[in-house]
């Protein structure tokens, strides 16, 4: 196995934060994984010969016992679901990982496919019927769930029909999006001697080259750039594939369940009406010269005439400051615990209790990344920590997801997590709340410019890229539908043209960018998901202003959001901290930050003395 290198002196406390599982199975290891498994079989096995069939018959008394049940099924279905998933996602070369991984997708499902009689038999009974059962005293830790599930009444198939469609799952997408992964974690990045990075000529892991190109070298970047085009090469066709073959997955499941268009089902999801998406990414399209206006400004700060793809990303002065990774915790949990003693606390625990899996290794999933697992555990976070300032705001945006999990931990396994639309509420108001703290401390001019730089492209690449891509994937899911299987030509056309939209004549898109779709996991995994990315940064963005005109008269609020949980629709939601959701000029509004946080930029550039 190659080794990999990184650019920073050694790190003990870095290398050594790894997590501890066993608190999910009791400490029983991957044999906890089957018997909990086995014993959410036998209690799912004996609520479908108590319920199914009956529930038109049900009081509700019974209804609250029945979703009693059902939690205390579910909760033993996550954690073992989550050692296992967290065990591959540390190592994914690693055999038995994936073994474990497939045994615990595949009870699952047979313990799904058993309960599925619920959710069809629930959504299928009359509306007055319904409402009565919902009016009902007790079922506050699953109402909101319920009333969810009648939403899908449209969309649902029999249920045998539902039974063949879950059990082929794992063998069909769940199959194609787990081979995705273990390709995409193997992907070795290989830097020709003299690119400046240490040990010269070794492999690197992917996200280790992808932070290259925040170096302020442009030789380095360049370089980099042209190694990672090279490092997806050889897999591409593969990769194109599996993109096709899941693309028309999705297309036959659409059709089956009679959703309008590819992102239908996405938006039922998140709990989001078809036109209010088409508002939000219609606004975020529409002010695409933010980012067209800061690259401008990037080019003249880098001394370029115009950036290179490879350039967006580029530090804007020579300021490189490393953050060992004690450093990090210590201002971000110093500013959870400033904002509120009990969030501070909370995220104090992940690191007390090894919830972290921070080093950059081998075969480990790259990226960043939550895991809620379930109400009666407590959540994880994997980092790959490479010692950039843009890391320690990347552990405040995870932990702004654990801390968000943990309080809504008391809503229950039902109405623990939110939508995706509010789901990055906690992580980027955590995020901001450290990026004011890293500028407070920061006094020297380049190294200010270099920070409000970072955090205007962070937003940028949140709510321009991240809607930029969702157009690719409607140009994609549109393009497979209507003209069949995609060449690997075509999906790098498509690619150029989502992404040309966006930056227009302010950044050259070379010819090797046109493969860089291709180690994207959410296209793969979770269709659709990516403009809940923007969704969450203008509404988090527009809490963080709340808090900057209220102080602490927001935080017991802000409080109450994050312990609401999912037990309340994204507006609802919304009005514990003042938002009005439904408000057509929401999303310009949030976009009106957004270009002052521009405008701070280009401030802090002509003050800089390095524009002329």
């Amino acid at each position: 196995m190659a080794s990999v290198a990184t650019s920073q002196p050694p790190d003990p406390e870095l290398e050594a934060t790894a997590w501890d599982l066993e608190p999910l199975v009791g400490g029983e290891g991957p044999g906890g994984v089957e018997s909990r498994l086995n014993d959410a079989l036998v209690h799912a096995q004996a609520f479908a010969s108590r319920y199914a069939g009956k529930l038109d018959a049900l009081d509700g008394e019974s209804l609250r016992e029945a979703m009693e049940e059902l939690g205390v099924i579910y909760e033993l279905i996550g954690r073992a679901g989550t050692y296992a998933a967290l065990r591959f996602s540390a190592d994914t070369a690693d055999p038995a990982n994936g073994a474990l991984l497939q045994k615990a997708q595949e009870q699952a499902t047979a313990i799904e496919t058993t309960l599925l009689f619920f959710d069809l038999e629930w959504a299928a009974l009359p509306q007055e019927r319904a409402e009565a059962l919902l009016a009902s005293e007790g079922l506050d830790f699953c109402r909101h769930h319920l009333q969810n599930v009648r939403r899908y009444r449209d969309h649902l198939l029999s249920e045998p029909e539902e039974k063949i469609l879950s059990e082929k799952v794992l063998t069909g997408a769940g199959a194609w999006a787990r081979l995705f992964e273990e390709l995409t974690s193997a992907i070795e990045v290989e830097l020709p001697r003299g690119d400046g990075g240490d040990g010269g000529g070794e492999k690197v892991a992917l996200d280790v080259a992808l932070s290259r190109l925040s170096l302020p070298d442009r030789e380095v970047r360049r370089v980099a750039a042209e190694a990672i085009t090279a490092a997806l090469a050889p897999g591409l066709r593969t990769r194109a594939f599996v993109f096709n073959t899941l693309l028309a997955d999705k297309a036959t499941d659409d059709r089956l369940r009679r959703y309008p268009n590819w992102l239908a089902e996405r938006n039922l999801a998140n709990e989001a009406s078809d036109e209010s998406v088409r508002a939000l990414i219609e606004a975020v399209r529409g002010r695409y010269e933010i980012a067209r206006r800061w690259y401008r400004l990037k080019a003249k700060l880098l001394g370029l005439e115009r950036l290179a793809d490879y350039d967006r990303m580029a530090a804007v002065t020579e300021d490189d400051v490393s953050f060992p990774f004690a450093r990090a915790r210590e201002i971000v949990l110093d500013c959870y615990a400033s904002f509120s003693p009990e969030l501070g606390e909370v995220a104090g625990r992940f690191f007390e209790e090894r919830r972290i899996d921070a080093p950059v290794r081998p075969a480990k999933r790259g990226g960043a990344f939550c895991a809620s697992a379930v109400p009666s555990a407590r959540p994880y976070v994997l980092l790959n920590y490479t010692s950039r300032r843009r890391d320690v705001l990347t552990l405040a945006h995870e932990l702004g997801h654990g801390v968000h999990f943990s309080l809504a931990a008391r809503q229950g396994i039902f109405q623990q997590s939110t939508p995706l639309t509010l789901a990055e509420t906690a992580s980027v108001f955590g995020e901001t709340i450290v990026f004011g703290r890293l500028l407070e401390e920061d006094t020297a001019p380049a190294s200010r410019l270099a920070l409000l730089a970072e955090n205007l492209e962070d937003t940028i690449a949140t709510v321009f890229r991240q809607v930029a891509m969702n157009h690719f994937e409607d140009l994609v899911h549109t393009a497979r539908r209507e003209q069949g299987e995609l060449s690997v030509e075509r999906f790098g056309e498509l690619w150029a043209e989502s992404q040309s939209e966006l930056l227009g004549d302010s950044v050259e898109l070379t010819e090797g960018y046109r493969s860089w779709w291709s180690y994207v996991p959410h296209f793969i995994g979770s269709p659709g998901y990516v403009y809940a990315y923007a969704y969450g940064q203008l509404l988090a963005l527009s809490v963080y202003q709340r808090y900057e005109q209220t102080g602490s008269a927001l935080v017991p609020r802000y409080l109450e959001l994050l312990a609401a949980g999912g037990s309340r629709s994204p507006q609802e939601l919304g009005e514990i901290v003042g938002i009005d959701l439904a408000d057509p000029g929401f999303w310009e509004a949030g976009l009106d930050l957004v270009e002052r946080q521009l405008a701070d930029a280009e401030d802090a550039a002509q003050a800089s003395g390095r524009l002329t």
